[in-house]
């Protein structure tokens, strides 16, 4: 996954980059690799627990805490680097239409959207911290570790990041002469001692919603954007902002539709000129926390940024991230997809049906759809193509294999969901086997049925001797006993969700370097990258976090759970319509944010319907599917045609489109009988 994402930097500045670029760039860096280092710390540390556990008998009383802790400091130290190789996802509909000048001064403009969001958090994630310690919090678990020594990285991470953005501003738009150069670090220290003067005092200004730590900001972003980047760039940063604040401020005790209406409306405009995902969702929950509630309550955006990452289980995510790229590395998921051809070979349409089958066992171990799409872009597709596969069917049967690795189980999108909604990850893995493995036999029929409507584009098949299949299966076997240890670790019991990732991620390490495709340097860029993958989804958990607390605070959930109890709409209808609006949603939105922005309205009204969570996981997690391969903003979509030389976006998109058919119709298939979902964790529960 971190090869799919990671990109270059924004720009690089013609000639030598200034001096404060290069600190930025160096402690960017340095944050990194601490994070990297925590990384491996982390999936140490829980890997010893089940030894200890299951091995001696002795279990751990400080693995859970410290491997959270090593969690938050890989998250919130990963940003910065996340930022300096422009890991962060938006939407590029508008951007990418435009002229390079153009484009610059789009880019510049939503980085210092995005830099007041991370500013106003940074802050008071630092008056967070320094209240820890002064009141003396305690963890309430079996180290009663206080609570500002975790904090911390958050505080300097969340900082650090603030200034990676200044960092890619100044590459966009570099700052014309010395003293324009200078003058923005001036104010930044300038604005820094002013708020360490103010404290953890409130400052609040007499008769007003405002305070003098939030007025001392916006001064700072003022003479800060004019200097560094211009005054026609200030402008219109200051005239978005300004406008959006007015709107929030007029809105204040609207009706419940008119600030549904209104959020929504500020989301989808900061989404579509190209504002990162996690910077709009936190915007939106800044401008509702200032201007939308009784009172104004800034203070949740470092409790949400806390309390949102603060979680075991989501320690999970970089290891299945960090187990995917280490597979990778390893070449093991090129001998996989040779085994399954040789199997396939005499079959119509064999390829094909080996990349599906490839992709459906790479799934079950990675939990990545993008991993999973990078892997077979570069293995299976050009294999096709060579052998006179037409490039439609190619790369979209390659797109269509690739979503299933977030069905299958181990699934990023299910962890996040359950942690969301509080419903047990391991319930959501095993719910998704079966779905998953009817999904992969429903795309081989598509690829026969289009093999019988277009004969010309499937090549007749190859037979190999039963010695060529043999070796080739040997080949993959040690791959076959990882599947087999990291799933049977967990649904024996022996490991949970987390440890099951952390152990895949040894065994991943232990083939990589059994295979001798691993050294020191590709390690540390495997690390690297999985730490740059973390931080960019997490944030958008952050992003959705403080979001998602101005809509419970405003009652918008609750809201919308009784329009749809008093229209009396058939179940079958309300779902019709989710589907509906996560289609739309997915022509434009990420996955995991389009999953993270609709959760707190969406969930609510399922279970007003009385449907189970664990169904509507499996089919929201479909959904999400439908969406990483929906074009405009398909994610998959955009790997493989960044993978594929020549072939043209409209063609891999064309060639999806069946598979996209065909997923919509096994929602409905699913809707109709849930025992699909429900039958298999029924009777292992």
């Amino acid at each position: 996954m971190a090869d799919a994402v990671a990109a270059q930097p924004l720009a690089e500045m013609d000639g030598p980059r200034p001096a404060v670029v290069r600190a930025i760039d160096f402690l960017s860096d340095l944050a990194g690799r601490l994070a990297a280092l925590a990384l491996v710390a982390m999936t140490g540390i829980v890997v010893y627990e089940v030894v200890s556990r299951y091995v001696f008998n002795a279990p751990t009383t400080w693995v859970t805490e410290i491997g959270t802790y090593l969690f938050v400091a890989i998250v919130f130290l990963g940003l910065a680097a996340a930022q300096r190789g422009n890991a962060h996802v938006q939407v590029e509909i508008l951007v990418d239409r435009l002229e390079p000048p153009a484009r610059r001064f789009l880019e510049t403009v939503t980085l210092w959207l995005g830099l007041i969001f991370v500013v106003f958090s940074a802050w008071h994630t630092a008056r967070f911290t320094f209240l820890e310690y002064v009141h003396g919090a305690r963890d309430w678990g079996l180290l009663g570790t206080p609570q500002w020594m975790p904090q911390v990285p958050m505080t300097i991470g969340l900082a650090l990041f603030a200034a990676a953005i200044l960092g890619d501003i100044c590459r966009l738009r570099p700052p014309a002469g010395a003293l324009a150069r200078w003058t923005l670090p001036l104010v930044a220290v300038a604005l820094v001692a002013a708020l360490c003067w103010m404290g953890r005092g409130d400052w609040r200004i007499p008769g007003t919603r405002f305070d003098w730590g939030s007025v001392a900001i916006v001064a700072a972003f003022a003479i800060g954007m004019t200097a560094w980047s211009g005054l026609r760039v200030a402008a219109v940063v200051s005239l978005l902002f300004g406008l959006l604040a007015l709107a929030f401020w007029a809105s204040r005790g609207s009706s419940m539709l008119w600030l549904g209406l209104l959020l929504g409306a500020s989301l989808l405009l900061l989404l579509l000129i190209g504002v990162r995902v996690a910077f709009a969702m936190g915007l939106v929950g800044l401008l509702g926390l200032y201007f939308l509630l009784p009172m104004t309550q800034l203070p949740v955006l470092a409790d949400r940024a806390w309390t949102s990452i603060n979680n075991f289980t989501l320690t999970a995510v970089p290891s299945f991230v960090l187990m995917g790229a280490l597979l990778v590395r390893s070449g093991i998921t090129s001998d996989l997809f040779d085994a399954l051809v040789c199997w396939f070979g005499r079959t119509r349409g064999g390829l094909a049906h080996s990349s599906v089958a490839a992709a459906a066992t790479f799934a079950a171990v990675c939990g990545s759809s993008l991993a999973t799409a990078a892997t077979l872009g570069a293995v299976a597709a050009p294999e096709m193509v060579r052998r006179g596969y037409s490039p439609r069917l190619t790369y979209g049967v390659v797109a269509a294999g690739a979503t299933l690795g977030i069905l299958i189980p181990p699934s990023i999108a299910m962890i996040i969901y359950g942690n969301v909604v509080g419903v047990a990850v391991t319930q959501l893995f095993i719910a998704g086997i079966v779905p998953g493995l009817l999904l992969a036999a429903l795309f081989m029929a598509t690829v026969f049925v289009w093999g019988l409507v277009s004969p010309g584009a499937i090549p007749p098949g190859e037979a190999y001797p039963w010695s060529r299949k043999l070796a080739a299966t040997a080949a993959v076997l040690p791959f076959l006993v990882l599947i087999l240890a990291v799933l049977g670790s967990l649904y024996l019991g022996i490991a949970t969700p987390t440890e099951a990732g952390a152990i895949g991620a040894v065994a991943s390490l232990l083939l990589a370097l059994r295979r001798g495709k691993l050294d020191w340097s590709s390690f540390y860029a495997t690390l690297f990258d999985t730490v740059k993958v973390t931080a960019f989804i997490m944030l958008i958990v952050v992003g959705a976090a403080v979001m998602s607390w101005v809509f419970d605070f405003l009652r918008l959930p609750r809201a919308m759970v009784q329009l749809v109890t008093d229209a009396q709409l058939a179940p079958w209808l309300v779902m019709l319509i989710i589907v509906a609006i996560y289609m739309l949603l997915g022509c434009f939105i990420e996955s995991i944010a389009m999953m993270l922005m609709t959760l707190s309205v969406t969930f609510p009204v399922i279970v007003a319907l009385g449907l189970d969570p664990v169904w509507f996981g499996v089919v929201l997690v479909l959904l999400v599917e439908i969406g990483l391969v929906t074009p405009p903003v398909g994610l998959v979509l955009f790997v493989l045609r960044g993978m594929s030389g020549d072939v043209p976006l409209r063609d891999i998109a064309l060639g999806v489109m069946p598979y996209i058919l065909v997923m919509l119709g096994f929602v409905a298939l699913l809707y109709a009988v849930p025992d699909i979902v429900t039958w298999l964790p029924r009777q292992i529960g």
